[in-house]
């Protein structure tokens, strides 16, 4: 049976949507990846675009909130932003509540190819810590 994993943002738009893109396609033998943000707004289109260098279509994901989730079982509850930290200390399905913060490329300004190291340098972030420590639980 799958782990499942939420990963928690604030806006479900970056972040977040790129880490249960990277879970779901790296480990999703061993866990079911999910997003949610404290308030939804849009998948942001470099990230689906970054994510699609590695082959990993994210073009079908939604921004969505975390009361979607409400009292859904979930074994890793995992924020990668100060603010959603901060927001939702406490969910009540998470067995495993845990932060590992990433910065959001999505506040950077400047056009596409200048912004766009950032979304990869962000993306492979995620991949490796996340991969890393969720393979780790595993052991």
């Amino acid at each position: 049976m799958k782990k499942r994993v939420l990963f928690l943002c604030t806006h479900n738009s970056c972040r977040s949507q790129m880490a249960e893109g990277l879970v779901n396609h790296y480990l999703g033998d061993q866990f079911q990846a999910l997003s949610a943000g404290t308030e939804a707004t849009r998948v942001n289109p470099l990230a689906i675009r970054v994510l699609a260098e590695l082959g990993i279509d994210i073009s079908h994901h939604s921004s969505k909130v975390l009361t979607e989730f409400e009292g859904q079982p979930f074994d890793y509850v995992i924020s990668l932003c100060g603010d959603a930290n901060e927001q939702c200390p406490l969910f009540i399905g998470g067995v495993r509540r845990v932060h590992i913060g990433f910065s959001d490329p999505s506040r950077l300004s400047g056009s596409d190819a200048q912004v766009l190291p950032e979304f990869r340098r962000v993306r492979d972030e995620l991949r490796q810590k996340l991969t890393e420590y969720l393979s780790g639980e595993q052991a």
